[in-house]
Parts: C-alpha cells; structure tokens; sequence
C-alpha cells in the first residue's frame, strides 16, 4: 500500500507544471499557424506572470485568515479547470479573432492564462496538501513535479517536433511542400535553407493527451483523499503527532477523523527530538528550528534557485545550445528534464538538510548557470563552437545546472515539511516569486532589447 501511496503522489505532481511545460514544448510546432508568430512565446512570458493572481490570493488567505482556506476544494476547482481547458485548447487553438486592427488567437491566449493560473496555483496548494502524509511521499510528490516536464517534452521528441533538415535552397524551394521553411541566408548557389520536418501528429492531438495527463492528475487526488490504504496513512500519521495534523485548512484539524491535535508549527520534530526534552525556539517561524537570519537565508536562495531554473536560463536554453546544432539542442533539453526526476529521487534517499551543502550546491549550479549564459551572450559563435567537445561541453553543463538546482529545491522543500503546514505555503509563494522575478528580468533583454543573437541552423559561419 505504501507503494500505491508512491505511485499516486507521484502521478499528482506530474498534473502540477504539465500543461505549461507542455505548451512550451509544443511551440515550435504552432507558431506557425498563428497570427502571434513568434512573439508567442513572449505572450506567454506574460500571461503566466499574470496567472499569478492565484497563488497570492491564496498565500493572502493563510497569512491574514489562517484555517479558512482548505486546499482541497481548490486543488479540485483548478485541476478539473485544467482539465477542461486543455479540451478545449486541442480544439480552439488555431482560432482567430480581429482584436483591434489585426488578428490574434484570442482563444488560446485565454485558455493559456486560465493553464497558468492552474499551474501557478498548484505551488501554493499542492504542497501544502502534501502534509497529510508521512514525509517520504513529499520527495516522490517533487520526483513527479520534475516529470511534468519530462513527459511532454519525450512526447514531443515522438512527435518530432523542430527536427530541421539542411537543403539546398534550389533544392528546398522545390521541395517546398510538406515542410516548413526557417532561416535562411542570402548567400549564393550554395546557400542552404532550414526545412521544419512534418510532424508525426497533430497538435491537436498533443493537447488531448495533456487534458488526459490532467485527468490522470485528478484521479490520483480522488484516491489520494477516498483510499482506504491512504486514509488510514493521514490517520497513522496525525495519531503519531506528524506534521499532518491539522492541515484540513490551515491549521484546522480533518474532522472526518475526528482527532484534535496543535498546530505541526508547535509539535518537536520527529526523530530529531525525544519526548521529554524541550529545546528554546530559534525563531517565531514554524518550530523555531532555525533562526530568522537562517530562515530569510533558506527563502532567498529558494527564489534565486527558482529564478534561474524556470526562467532565466530557459529563456536563453536556445541560444545556448542551438549554435552547436539541433541534436544539441534536443539533447540538452531532454536530458536537463530527465535531471529534474533524477535529483528528486536522489534526494528521496539521500536527503541532507545542511545548509552548508545547500550552499555549496547552489553556488556550484550558479556557476553552471553563467557557462550558460555566457554561450548565450556569444551565440551565434559561442566557444568551442562546430567541435565535438563543445556540444558535449555544453550538453553536460545544462545536465549538471539542471541536477544541482533541482536537489536544492527537493532539500529546501524537505527542511520547509519540517517546519509545517504553513512554511510550505510560503515556499510554493517564494517558488512563484523568484519565477516571476527572473522573468520579468528575462523579457525585457530578449524581447525588447534583443541582446541575444540566434543563428542560421544551416548557414552560420563562424571565425575559427
């Protein structure tokens, strides 16, 4: 039963981020068929950051209406919202609408808001939610967060999304049906052009299959709150005093089990303290495990992390890795999401709250980080760029960014668990505040100043 336990908080997490992630992915897919072009993915800069309307109102309700919010009527409200939004994404996407004096895809910019707000949301009730259950189902519920953008980016490697083949230009403008052409360089005869491959299925059905990730996600909630085996863990779990009591709503008890238990902010924490002895709190938050000085320290480097994983560096992942080739780039992309579940399931073995190492590992991702952002900066002719051990080099880097970061973010959100049913409120806040910090510092050098340079996947030449 333990396993079931496993297998649904897992499939939970997936629904958290799976809709946007997967929206992402499938953009190179769409954008030619909307008025929006590529300025899409810039819209959605946007929408997203606006989306987060849902996670501060929830966050406003713990911090001046402790115990009147109850996470599950919400996670309910926005994951069956997802679900019909994603529907109906797979049916309305390519409709268009004259807004002012041009045509947008009014539809998909709303059904996108309303995913985002759904997934925005998902960090500051998702979590929390978590608490009814022993603590080991927290790391296997972050494992399936870092799949939600795993799977839809395998899927879209299935379905082939921007594979480019190098033609002729002669040769392409004769093969001009069925493939979609992309940069090109006016050189000579011996100009080539970049040809998007068809893909193997339609976006439409792409959208489908998320809309039924989202129902998946449902299901998983349903039986994680109405299956015997996993009622009777809440229960064990609030009986043994854990940090599960009083999590119906804040710190509300889950009268369906009629147990009375205090708060999990005034409970010692399992195995770090016996019964009888008592220890000085450090701080007024959660236990008072760590100092206030410790705990701003923890929620700084929570939204520096989140920052640089889920928006600063993927703004740029394309004139990153694009220089060195397309395989590149697929490869970095897919291999940094398989990173993502890679260091959650690391951390559920191996889950070391120091600080120190914390520390360690978040300066050591930083400076992956700035490998990164420097072959940005250069893009199109980053270092190393037309040999082997540069695609290697840069593949191998965003693995490692990727694989650091996100076993800070699993550790962070073990030593929050610790501290709480309301110290993981904050944490999907500060998550959703680093996130819209590094993108609103990302929007304006990549789309209105435009510092970064793509290159022709075909015809970029660079000094040797």
């Amino acid at each position: 039963m333990a396993l079931l336990t496993h297998v649904l908080a897992c499939l939970f997490g997936i629904g958290s981020w799976v809709a946007i992630n997967g929206m992402w992915v499938e953009l190179p897919l769409i954008v030619k068929d909307i008025p929006e072009g590529w300025l899409l993915p810039s819209y959605l800069t946007v929408i997203i950051q606006m989306a987060n309307i849902g996670p501060l109102f929830v966050t406003l309700m713990h911090r001046f209406k402790p115990g009147a919010l109850d996470e599950r009527p919400v996670i309910y409200s926005i994951v069956g919202l997802g679900v019909l939004a994603t529907f109906l994404l797979a049916f309305l996407w390519r409709h268009r609408m004259f807004v002012g004096d041009g045509e947008h895809s009014v539809a998909l910019l709303v059904l996108s808001f309303l995913l985002s707000v759904v997934d925005c949301t998902s960090s500051v009730t998702f979590l929390p939610f978590m608490m009814r259950l022993p603590p080991q189902y927290l790391t296997t519920y972050f494992t399936g967060e870092g799949l939600s953008g795993l799977v839809p980016a395998l899927v879209a490697l299935i379905q082939g999304v921007g594979i480019v083949q190098c033609h002729n230009a002669t040769q392409g403008a004769l093969q001009g049906n069925g493939s979609q052409a992309g940069n090109t360089s006016s050189g000579g005869s011996g100009e080539l052009k970049a040809h998007y491959q068809p893909a193997n299925f339609s976006a439409q059905t792409f959208f489908l299959f998320l809309s039924v990730m989202m129902v998946v996600c449902l299901g998983a909630f349903l039986l994680l709150n109405l299956h015997p085996a996993v009622v009777r863990e809440q229960q064990s779990q609030r009986y043994l005093g854990g940090p599960a009591a009083g999590v119906g709503g804040g710190e509300k008890g889950d009268m369906r089990l009629g147990l009375q238990n205090p708060t999990p902010e005034q409970k010692p924490m399992l195995g770090h303290l016996d019964d009888d002895q008592k220890v000085e709190p450090r701080s007024s938050f959660g236990k008072g495990t760590y100092s206030q000085l410790e705990v701003a320290f923890i929620f700084m480097v929570l939204a520096w992390v989140n920052a640089l994983t889920n928006a600063v560096l993927p703004s740029v992942q394309s004139y990153s890795c694009l220089p060195y080739g397309n395989q590149a780039y697929h490869l970095a992309a897919t291999m940094a999401a398989v990173a993502n579940p890679v260091a959650c399931f690391i951390a559920m073995f191996v889950p070391i709250r120091s600080l120190v190492l914390m520390t360690f590992l978040t300066l050591t991702g930083t400076g992956f980080g700035a490998y990164i952002m420097a072959m940005a900066a250069l893009s199109p002719c980053p270092l190393l760029v037309d040999t082997p051990s540069g695609t290697a080099l840069i593949v191998i880097t965003w693995i490692l960014f990727v694989l650091t970061l996100s076993y800070v973010k699993v550790i962070i959100g073990i030593i929050l668990r610790d501290e709480g049913h309301s110290a993981l409120v904050w944490c999907g806040a500060v998550v959703q505040l680093g996130s819209m910090l590094g993108a609103m510092s990302m929007f304006p050098l990549v789309s209105v100043y435009g510092l970064f340079t793509s290159g022709d996947p075909c015809n970029t030449k660079c000094p040797k």
